[in-house]
């Protein structure tokens, strides 16, 4: 692997890895002790789903803390890579929420000195669910930083984070990678170059979700699934039926994952507190580990709740983008449509209501989104859409 390794996963972004490396290259002349420019404490890492907001942070981190300034190959960059870097406090936020209290206590763990020598790296995911009081508090760090301390936070948009915020961070700007950059991703991992590139177009640039559609079946099921909803849409019942699917269609989406990580957390911990180990104490830290297992059910739990919503946001980004080539055909527009497999529903549907009831279908879409960041119950919200989707 070269030294560019650990920004291979950054699909399309050549802009933003050249950033990158300068900065990194600068961080490495401050430790040296020379004068240089490019590098400062807190960073704000945004983009849409799936551009690769905290793909791009972690191969910063592992720049960072790399001797080498991010070989690919050293045991920093596999600990950064894996997540279990000393110098590296990863945070992902479980629930819908990061609340003030977690806050203050990364806080205090981000003010010390780095055990390496080089930087402690704090890299927060998702960093606008951060409540209000813990935004308050996320400021104070970042305005009165430890010397040796950089903040990495990742959000959808510079606006989701408060003003003085986003004010005292560097923005680093992700685009949506082209689907062909995708597909090519996917065809070197082996997959087919035509069922890469139709994956790639499904999942409106989201690499994670453009992999998942085209090596997991079930997967690509479920998507099928939600695309076959508009089409049924003849009146109140097939509606109200057609929401309870799309919700459903969610929640396994969302169980399946939860599956994917819940197991190995769990073996993680066990394996932490010595269960299945012989020898003087383990009995005892096994029985300790009641508390610690509650806890991290406890997290999956809120996480399962928050993969619930995303699953659900995803398919009405589906539904957005089968209405959005429905209007693309009414249009004669000359794109390349992201619902493959579905062109004899969307041009049947193109052909049967005018354009204006499309666009009314995708703010339809849009509102519901909406309405799920405000909490409403899922599938009171989703209800209410397909009755306005079926009535145009």
């Amino acid at each position: 692997m070269t030294s560019a390794g650990i920004f291979d996963d950054l699909v399309g972004q050549d802009a933003v890895v050249a950033e990158l490396r300068q900065a990194a290259a600068a961080a490495a002349a401050v430790l040296r002790g020379e004068p240089a420019t490019g590098m400062t404490h807190a960073w704000l890492f945004t983009g849409p789903p799936g551009s690769g907001r905290s793909v791009a942070a972690r191969a910063f981190a592992a720049a960072l803390l790399c001797p080498d300034g991010g070989c690919g190959q050293c045991p920093s960059c596999h600990q950064v890579r894996a997540g279990t870097h000393a110098d590296l406090l990863l945070v992902r936020p479980d629930g819908l929420s990061y609340g003030v209290r977690q806050t203050r206590n990364l806080v205090l763990r981000a003010a010390g000195a780095p055990s390496g020598g080089r930087w402690q790296v704090v890299l927060f995911e998702d960093a606008d669910r951060a409540t209000e009081q813990a935004a308050n508090a996320l400021l104070k760090a970042i305005e009165e930083p430890a010397p040796r301390t950089v903040w990495l936070l990742c959000a959808p948009s510079a606006e989701e984070l408060v003003t003085t915020i986003r004010s005292r961070c560097r923005l680093v700007v992700l685009r949506t990678p082209p689907a062909e950059a995708i597909a090519g991703v996917l065809s070197r991992e082996g997959v087919d170059p035509a069922r890469a590139l139709a994956a790639a177009r499904a999942a409106q640039g989201h690499i994670g979700r453009a992999r998942r559609l085209a090596t997991d079946p079930e997967a690509a099921q479920r998507r099928d699934e939600v695309l076959a909803v508009p089409p049924r849409l003849s009146g109140v019942g097939p509606a109200l039926s057609a929401a309870a699917a799309l919700v459903k269609a969610a929640e396994a989406e969302a169980a399946a994952i939860s599956t994917e990580l819940d197991q190995p957390e769990r073996d993680a911990l066990r394996r932490a507190f010595g269960e299945g180990s012989t020898g003087k104490g383990v009995a005892k830290a096994v029985r300790g580990s009641a508390g610690a297992m509650k806890d991290l059910e406890d997290r999956q739990k809120s996480r399962a709740t928050r993969l619930k919503r995303d699953a659900l946001d995803r398919a009405l980004l589906d539904l957005a983008a089968f209405y959005r080539d429905v209007l693309a055909v009414q249009l004669g527009a000359a794109v390349d449509l992201a619902s493959s497999g579905h062109e004899t529903d969307i041009k049947r549907l193109a052909e049967s209501s005018p354009r204006e009831a499309t666009v009314r279908r995708i703010e339809a879409v849009m509102a519901c989104r909406e309405r799920l960041e405000l909490n409403v119950a899922p599938l009171l919200a989703v209800e209410e859409l397909t009755l306005a989707l079926a009535a145009g």
